[in-house]
């Protein structure tokens, strides 16, 4: 799953203590291996770790450093996954500079990357990479594409590579999404065998939006198999979780 979740504001309509149980019975109902998360605040991380329970664990930094700030933190099902190495970069032209940003973005960005372990398919390994585009420039996003490219073609290119993100452009309307697919990748919702039923990924809290622009995707190398893709709409007594609407992919790792 990617999931923007939408940072724990203090706004009362949808503040977080209203959204936490929603999104804890989401991720409770999806039994998920992988969770691509954006814009946590810590404490809501440790907020979605408790809802989820200990079979599950997390990786990531905040933008800023530590726990300042957003995170584009990494969930994942420990009875399944064991992580091997992760690490973090910023979208910037100097990307090992913790809470860098050069672009003119309006928001530093940054990516979380972890390499797994399968623990019940003979331990083989793949890459997940995790990230969040800039809402303000296009130049900035741009530019964050390319580098996450390079990055891509720096590591194991023989294991296979998800990336789950909000990019904040639509899926084939946009150079972002042909530099990503330049850089190896497949959209997991074009390649699924079965898809469900498309809605715009992002809501904003108003009605849902039917064949709507895909902002938030998962990519993969091509192969890896999808058997489906979906647009999770899960709302509990009218509420949703989060202004963004949840992308979700089936796969086996080839």
């Amino acid at each position: 799953m990617s999931f923007n979740l939408r940072h724990a504001g203090t706004a009362v309509r949808h503040s977080w203590v209203t959204r936490r149980p929603v999104t804890r019975a989401l991720l409770r109902r999806e039994r998920l291996h992988v969770i691509g998360t954006q814009e946590g605040l810590y404490r809501q991380l440790r907020d979605i770790e408790a809802g989820l329970g200990a079979p599950y664990d997390w990786i990531g930094t905040g933008r800023a450093g530590g726990r300042r700030g957003e995170f584009t933190a990494v969930f994942y099902d420990t009875r399944r996954l064991a992580p091997r190495e992760y690490d973090h970069f910023w979208l910037s032209d100097t990307p090992d500079v913790v809470g860098s940003n050069t672009w003119g973005g309006g928001s530093v960005r940054m990516v979380t990357w972890v390499r797994f372990r399968d623990l019940l398919d003979g331990d083989r390994e793949f890459y997940v990479l995790n990230t969040h585009l800039d809402n303000h420039s296009q130049n900035a996003r741009a530019r964050a594409a390319a580098l996450i490219a390079q990055r891509i073609a720096g590591l194991d290119r023989s294991l296979p590579l998800v990336v789950t993100g909000d990019f904040n452009v639509a899926a084939h309307k946009n150079p972002v999404y042909d530099t990503m697919l330049g850089a190896g990748l497949a959209d997991t919702w074009d390649t699924a065998a079965e898809r469900g039923t498309l809605y715009g990924t992002f809501h904003g809290y108003e009605p849902l939006t039917p064949d709507g622009d895909r902002i938030d995707w998962i990519l993969a190398t091509p192969g890896v198999t999808v058997h489906r893709a979906s647009v999770n709409t899960f709302s509990l007594h009218g509420r949703f979780p989060s202004d963004h609407l949840p992308v979700q992919a089936s796969l086996t790792l080839g």
